[in-house]
C-alpha cells in the first residue's frame, strides 16, 4: 500500500511520500537508543511540562489538524475536532499522573520482614525504545493514548502510523518536537508495513504496541514473541449491546445510533450487534431504525454530516460482501443495504434483520455503519449470543435491573461493560479486551505500567 493522503470523499490522491530506507531507519533507531540513555534520567516534573506543552499546541491547532485527519480518512470534521481535544485531555492526565501511578511502592512491613529485609522497595523504569503500529480510524487518538503515558514513563516512541495517514503520522513527531521533547523522544517512520518486522527484532526496540486487525496483531505477538518482547495488543471488536425490558428504550435507540456510527461505524469498540429482549424487540426495532435512517451522509467537511465516507474503497467493498452475504442467505434490510451512486467511498447507515450464525456478518466485524439485530427469548439467551464471537473488547447493557446487571457483569466475556451508556475510552480507566481483541492495557495506571521494568529492590538488615 502506497504512503499517500487520498480523500475518501472524492477519490482524489492529494500527497505522496517516499518510504524511509535502510540507510534512514537505521539513523533513526540509533537516535532512539541514544536520547533514551539521558531522557530516561529526566524528572516527572520535567517531563510533565513537555507534555502539558503539547496539549496546548494541540489545543492551538485543533482546527487545523481536524481538517487533516477528515482529509486523509473521512471522519465528519466535527468528530475530528473532538478527538484533537480528548489527545489534549489525555496528555493533561497523564502529565498530571504519572508520578503518583509510577511511585515507589512498598510492601507489608510483615513481609518485608518475613524476607529477611530491611527494606523492600517495588519500582518502576522504563525500558527503552518502543514500537506502536497504529491505524487511520483514530490517527490521533491512537497515537497519543500510547505516547502520552510512554513519554512520561520516560520510554520513547517509534510510530509505524498507518499508510493513509502520513499528515497525520508527521504532525504527531513535530507536535512533541515544537513542546520541547528532543528529537529522539518520538519519531515518525514512513514505512510500510513489510519493514515492521526487521524494527521489531533490532534488540535496541524494547517492546510494542499495536492497534488493528488480526493479521496484523498475530503477525507483531509472533515475532516480539519469538524475541521475546513484551507486546500489548488492541485488536477488533463485535460489540455486543444488550437491551432487556426494564431499559429506557427512547434513550436506549437514541444511544444505540451514536453507538453504531460513531467515526462512521469505523470504531472497534462501536456497537455492533444489538440483542434485544423479544419484549421490547418491536418497539427497540422500530426507534433504531427510525434513528438510523434520520442520519445525514455526505460531505465529512461539513459541520451538519453525522457519517461520512469509509476510509478506502476496499473498506467499502468488504463491508458490502458481508451485507450481500447476509441478505442473499436470509437476512432481512430494514433500511440502507445499497451503495449508493456518485463519487467517494460512501455506505448507507444498514439496519439487519434475521442474522444466523452461518453467515459472516454474525463472525467477521463490521467495519462501518451497518448494525444487527437479534431477539432473545430472555437473559441466558442475551448472554450467549453476546460471548457467541470470536471478540471480547466491549460491551454494552441497558436495564435498570441491578440482579441482571450483576449477572451481565459477571458473565460477559468483554474487556468492559458499560451499563446503561455507550464505550467510551478515557484515559483513567483501564482500556483493552479479551479473546481475539488482543491482551494486555491502555490508559489508566495499568496502562504506563505495561512497558515498565517492575523492578524489586530488597535491602539486607
Amino acid at each position: 500500500m502506497p504512503i499517500a493522503t487520498v480523500n475518501p470523499a472524492n477519490g482524489e490522491t492529494l500527497k505522496t511520500y517516499q518510504a524511509m530506507g535502510e540507510e534512514e531507519i537505521e539513523r533513526r533507531l540509533q537516535l532512539a537508543e541514544a536520547t533514551f540513555r539521558t531522557y530516561r534520567t529526566t524528572s516527572f516534573e520535567e517531563r510533565a511540562r513537555l507534555l502539558h506543552r503539547a496539549a496546548d499546541l494541540l489545543d492551538e491547532d485543533r482546527q487545523n489538524i481536524a481538517r487533516v485527519m477528515t482529509t486523509e480518512m473521512g471522519k465528519p470534521v466535527k468528530q475530528a475536532r473532538a478527538e484533537a481535544a480528548k489527545c489534549a485531555k489525555a496528555m493533561r492526565w497523564y502529565a498530571d499522573h504519572a508520578a503518583e501511578l509510577l511511585a515507589d511502592e512498598e510492601p507489608d512491613a510483615s513481609e518485608v520482614k518475613d524476607s529477611g529485609a530491611s527494606r523492600v522497595l517495588v519500582r518502576y523504569r522504563p525500558l527503552g525504545p518502543v514500537l506502536a503500529v497504529m491505524p487511520w480510524n483514530f490517527p490521533l487518538w491512537q497515537v497519543v493514548r500510547f505516547a502520552a503515558p510512554t513519554l512520561m514513563a520516560g520510554n520513547v516512541g517509534l510510530l509505524k502510523h498507518a499508510s493513509n495517514v502520513p499528515q497525520t503520522a508527521l504532525y504527531l513527531e513535530d507536535l512533541f518536537h515544537r513542546a520541547g521533547f528532543t528529537e529522539g523522544c518520538f519519531q515518525t517512520l514512513l514505512i510500510g508495513s513489510a519493514a515492521v518486522d526487521e524494527i521489531l527484532r533490532d534488540e535496541r526496540v524494547k517492546a510494542a504496541t499495536l492497534t488493528g486487525s488480526e493479521p496484523a496483531g498475530r503477525a507483531v505477538a509472533s515475532t516480539a514473541g519469538e524475541m521475546i518482547k513484551k507486546t500489548v495488543l488492541e485488536l477488533g471488536g463485535s460489540d455486543p449491546f444488550v437491551v432487556m425490558p426494564s431499559a429506557d428504550l427512547d434513550r436506549a435507540a437514541e444511544v444505540a445510533v451514536t453507538a453504531r456510527v460513531q467515526n462512521t461505524g469505523q470504531s472497534c469498540i462501536a456497537a455492533k450487534r444489538f440483542i434485544v429482549h423479544t419484549d421490547v424487540y418491536d418497539a427497540f426495532a422500530e426507534r433504531f431504525t427510525a434513528g438510523m435512517r434520520a442520519l445525514r451522509t455526505g460531505d465529512p467537511m461539513d459541520e451538519e454530516t453525522d457519517v461520512g465516507p469509509l476510509s478506502s474503497e476496499q473498506g467499502r467493498t468488504d463491508l458490502e460482501e458481508l451485507v450481500d452475504d447476509a441478505v442473499r442467505t436470509g437476512a432481512g434490510v430494514l433500511c440502507g443495504g445499497e451503495r449508493p451512486d456518485g463519487p467517494g467511498w460512501y455506505y448507507p447507515p444498514t439496519v439487519l434483520t434475521g442474522i444466523t450464525r452461518e453467515m459472516r456478518v454474525h463472525r467477521e466485524e463490521a467495519f462501518g455503519p451497518v448494525a444487527t439485530l437479534y431477539r432473545a427469548a430472555d437473559l441466558d439467551e442475551a448472554v450467549l449470543i453476546a460471548n457467541d464471537s470470536l471478540f471480547g473488547l466491549s460491551s454494552n447493557v441497558w436495564t435498570r435491573d441491578e440482579a441482571e446487571v450483576d449477572r451481565f457483569v459477571r458473565d460477559l466475556e468483554a474487556g468492559s461493560v458499560f451499563v446503561n451508556g455507550m464505550t467510551a475510552s478515557h484515559p483513567a480507566f483501564p482500556f483493552g479486551g479479551v479473546k481475539r481483541s488482543g491482551y494486555g492495557r491502555e490508559l489508566s495506571g495499568h496502562g504506563i505500567r505495561e512497558f515498565c521494568n517492575i523492578t524489586t529492590v530488597w535491602h539486607g538488615a
